[in-house]
């Protein structure tokens, strides 16, 4: 019943019949979709590879040989894994962190493992430029919360998990056996050095901690160990006025990371390297590779040949992939359609904060402007960026050697945009991806063609179902520009205090009553962590309040309607694992909490479903949350 559980009573039959495929965590809404499109796009990449269609499209055209290397798992198992081992050599060769300054640029452009994360965006204080940031390399386990006491069971468990994968990985290349186990050590140790200096997730999901501008020569300072002055005048051609360190504890820890352990650092190089190539050897060594990621997500079995290989050329040719599917399977028209839905969300939100009751006539005109600034890309972009006419793939060359080439000149036009305007509407996700979002740094809003289709969108769905499903998304993501961290920011994108102090002030007293009302939530054996959802628990209450008052508008307005298929959107069955490890660094509540939880934080739900007091749904109304 819905009055005893909202998701439940939508999905329980649902969860009951549906079955998780071996080579997936998950199944459900979003999951589903992306299903149906892998297998659209593969049927069509297959096409193109065997000659039946032909494109026009010179880059379409490179992505399909990219497919066509990728699928070619016999050929490499005879060649076995001699590109891999000529990129290993580059390391052993390495004596000291002199000889790797010497390579460090290179290596960053290549995609090989660094001490320090590198990137361009938009400047967060000049968002019409882009700036380079600096950040902390990736663990070993999820998040930094696996290696504290509370977690030490399960630190231990998937530590070991990974040190039995990285054994057999290189046992399969030859290495003599107690030399891999030093090797293997040694990157557990260094590992261990940065755990503590790095951000968790829940850290890493405040924005407002992100923006620590340093000079060069500051960032220099951080450690005698390296020049990391010279390696960014490398990069980026000259010496910046600053970096955006986004870690600084890293950064203060970083001398004392690297200083008396080069041993440590050069076998960590040398397993992530493995790591990061293994899977383009033979399918055995994908096999033995993916091992670590399927007992984190609890999936059965890695994915078909066919589908790896098709993976890896979308991603790489990711916006030539969502041009030719945003073309095909949505076309101009859909696109405008959705185009007028998003505008007509974005008007509802500015009437909703026109009679905002708690925000002053200040902050209320600014959150307007922003709304009016708001930057909406809809389907499939109208250009693709200059860097895919310069991807180019060789059938004569390894996928390795291709892949090592395709990444240098990637890198090259990254680095390259430094200094340069900010291209706002650029587009960052493919448009056959199932998702959407908003940039703060931009203030847009992107909504790719995969997720406008059923049960998100359709013609054949009711206007409430629609408003149910793409509306509430849809004005989630116009929310972000005023969550917890969309706040910060103005209508241009900059980092920039757009409120009064009283009004700043109410808003982090009603964040911390969404917090709270999520936070230590039981689910899958664990508890969620309100502080770390805080941010996508504010867009999904102003999303749905919003596309609730925009149904309402609707002649045809059903509650019910409504609020079944907001419910029937977030249905999800995974794996334990998955669950739990999404609870560790997923920004997002768990799909039934997000489902039942914001509906009873709305008065429609109760006299949609007359749930009254007593009943499980029902919700007193000073407890209930509602900001935007």
């Amino acid at each position: 019943m819905i009055k005893d559980d909202l998701y439940e009573a939508v999905n329980g039959d649902w969860i009951k019949d549906a079955k998780i495929p071996d080579d997936k965590p998950a199944t459900g809404g979003f999951n589903d979709l992306v299903d149906e499109i892998d297998k659209q796009m593969m049927d069509d990449f297959d096409a193109y590879a065997e000659g039946k269609q032909k494109s026009d499209d010179a880059r379409f055209n490179e992505m399909i040989k990219l497919y066509k290397i990728a699928k070619k798992f016999d050929f490499r198992k005879k060649v076995g894994p001699k590109a891999l081992k000529r990129v290993l050599s580059s390391v052993e060769e390495l004596k000291s962190y002199d000889d790797y300054q010497g390579q460090w640029r290179n290596w960053v452009m290549y995609g090989l493992p660094s001490p320090v994360t590198f990137d361009i965006d938009a400047d967060m204080k000049n968002a019409t430029v882009y700036a380079l940031f600096a950040s902390s390399p990736s663990l070993i386990l999820p998040d930094k919360s696996y290696y504290t006491p509370e977690k030490q069971q399960e630190h231990d468990q998937l530590l070991k998990l990974w040190t039995d994968m990285v054994t057999t990985l290189m046992d399969k290349l030859g290495y003599d056996k107690d030399n891999a186990a030093q090797i293997i050590q040694h990157a557990k140790d260094f590992d261990a050095l940065l755990a503590p200096n790095v951000k968790s997730a829940e850290e890493a999901a405040d924005y407002s901690k992100m923006y620590n501008p340093q000079t060069v020569a500051e960032l220099a300072g951080a450690t005698d160990q390296l020049d990391l002055a010279s390696v960014i005048k490398r990069l980026v051609g000259t010496i910046p006025e600053k970096v955006i360190v986004t870690e600084p504890d890293y950064f203060k820890a970083l001398d004392g990371i690297l200083k008396d352990h080069f041993e440590l650092f050069k076998d960590w190089a040398t397993v992530n390297i493995i790591r990061d190539y293994a899977s383009y050897l033979d399918d055995e060594m994908r096999e033995i590779n993916g091992r670590y990621g399927r007992a984190l997500s609890g999936s059965k079995k890695p994915v078909s040949q066919r589908k790896f290989a098709y993976y890896l050329a979308r991603d790489v040719f990711s916006q030539v992939a969502g041009d030719y599917y945003g073309k095909k399977y949505f076309g101009p028209e859909a696109k405008a359609d959705v185009h007028q839905m998003v505008e007509r969300m974005v008007a509802v939100y500015k009437k909703r904060l026109a009679k905002n009751d708690w925000l002053s006539k200040a902050t209320r005109e600014k959150a307007i402007l922003k709304l009016d600034k708001l930057g909406i890309q809809v389907g499939y972009p109208d250009k693709i960026p200059a860097v895919y006419d310069q991807l180019k793939v060789d059938e004569g060359e390894s996928l390795i050697a291709n892949l090592n080439q395709i990444n240098y000149v990637k890198s090259r036009e990254m680095f390259g945009r430094w200094n340069k305007p900010v291209d706002r509407m650029r587009w960052e996700m493919s448009a056959a991806t199932v998702n959407a979002y908003y940039h703060p740094f931009k203030n847009i809003i992107v909504f790719p063609a995969a997720i406008l289709q059923a049960p998100f969108y359709s013609l054949k769905q009711t206007s409430s179902q629609n408003y149910g499903g793409i509306g509430a998304v849809i004005a989630h993501e116009i929310s972000h520009a005023f969550d917890n961290n969309g706040a910060l920011f103005d209508e241009y994108g900059n980092l920039n205090n757009w409120w009064t102090a009283e009004d700043s002030a109410h808003f982090k007293q009603l964040a911390q009553k969404m917090i709270k009302e999520f936070d230590g939530l039981p689910f899958a054996g664990q508890k969620v962590n309100g502080k770390l959802t805080v941010s996508e628990n504010i867009a999904d209450g102003g999303g749905l309040s919003c596309a609730l008052e925009a149904a309402k508008e609707e002649d045809d307005f059903s509650a019910s309607e409504f609020f079944i298929n907001w419910a029937t959107i977030w249905r999800m069955k995974a794996t334990k694992q998955y669950e739990q490890l999404l609870l560790s660094i997923d920004v997002h509540a768990p799909q039934k909490l997000r489902a039942n939880v914001q509906a009873e934080n709305l008065a429609d739900f109760y006299t949609a479903f007359d749930i009254q007091p007593g009943d499980k749904m029902y919700k007193a109304p000073k407890d209930r949350v509602n900001i935007w």
